[in-house]
């Protein structure tokens, strides 16, 4: 475990993995991430991503591995999920990208790499190799995949070379197959292939209800928070109205107070919820939030929290941004330098 300041959620080096301490949750219900910086040492230690245009080699596959280790600890319904989840920040990243850099396959010739560390790399490419795992069947799938890193340890590995192996190992001249994989498309054009079929998760069906039926004006004692999962209680707070104006207010400030005192948000503990609920606060302006807000941004420098929060606060123009400066100038000196990079480019170095 590194000091809070480490900016990533984790990093796989060979033989040892850096961690984030906001991955302790106290219930282990954040372990994905134990098991994805595992998966790292074939997924991009043994086999390596050649070039950054490539980064997709490294984090697809690894997504892909740590949902399949999360449905042999913790079953299908948990895997389902963790895939919903991911589903759902990627059409955000998809909507928010140029289009260019919806496709797998880069080109960040004279960009920083850091600009193809997205969704895409991570969701898509494991959305890619679900599908195809689906098409061909698990067992077949798994037998070409062990080969695959037998065949290419220790070697850099580019989207070429991969499209040759997978051809060569398990298409093998199939067109029927090849057409129905739509390999190409996934690799080298924008956006989800027409062949791409969205993870459901049953479990969320009563969360969504349970949302819905306190935007429509509920009590929050009527939500069943206590008997939730870390990733149902993630998929509530992430729930929107449909068809609502991007940013706009759902909840009134009577219906956030209830929310905060009766889940008791002030006092979480996990992270990832922590975050999900500033989000909705800081969207509404609710000033009760803002001291645990900056507690949060000032114990802790993971960009995959810190900068979003920030983003959110200057969108909210004349209320959110003298806070985000604020909060930033007194944060800023105990954030990592890839945190403050990206930061800067939203607030301004204090």
């Amino acid at each position: 475990m590194l000091p809070p300041s480490f900016p990533f959620g984790g990093m796989e080096n060979p033989r040892l993995t850096f961690a984030t301490p906001t991955i302790i949750a106290g219930d282990r219900s954040l372990v994905s991430l134990v098991a994805h910086e595992l998966a790292h040492s074939w997924s991009g230690n043994l086999v390596t991503n050649a070039t950054w245009d490539d980064f997709w080699l490294n984090e697809g596959f690894t997504v892909y591995f740590e949902n399949r280790i999360m449905e042999a600890l913790y079953g299908r319904e948990r895997a389902l999920m963790l895939q919903s989840l991911g589903w759902g920040g990627l059409q955000d990243t998809l909507a928010s990208l140029p289009p260019a850099d919806t496709r797998l396959k880069l080109d960040l010739a004279g960009r920083d790499p850091d600009e193809g560390m997205t969704d895409i790399a991570y969701e898509k490419g494991a959305a890619f190799l679900t599908t195809i795992e689906r098409i061909v069947g698990r067992e077949r799938f798994d037998a070409w995949l062990k080969g695959y890193f037998e065949r290419n340890a220790f070697r850099p590995m580019t989207t070429e070379r991969f499209l040759e192996d997978i051809r060569t190992h398990l298409i093998r001249g199939d067109a029927a197959l090849e057409a129905q994989l739509m390999m190409d498309a996934w690799i080298y054009q924008p956006g989800m292939p027409s062949n791409w079929v969205p993870p459901v998760s049953d479990a969320f069906v009563p969360v969504d209800a349970a949302a819905a039926a306190f935007a429509a004006g509920g009590p929050a004692s009527a939500i069943p928070w206590a008997g939730w999962s870390t990733q149902e209680r993630q998929r509530f707070l992430a729930w929107r109205p449909q068809g609502g104006a991007e940013g706009a207010d759902w909840l009134t400030s009577a219906q956030l107070a209830d929310l905060e005192a009766t889940l008791n948000l002030r006092q979480e503990g996990n992270a990832e919820v922590l975050f999900a609920w500033l989000q909705i606060a800081v969207q509404h302006r609710y000033q009760p939030a803002v001291p645990t807000l900056e507690k949060f941004l000032t114990t802790m420098g993971r960009r995959k929290f810190v900068l979003p929060l920030f983003q959110s606060l200057w969108a909210e123009g004349d209320w959110g941004r003298p806070i985000a400066r604020r909060i930033y100038a007194e944060a800023r000196s105990g954030y990592h330098p890839v945190t403050t990079g990206s930061v800067d480019a939203v607030v301004g170095r204090p």
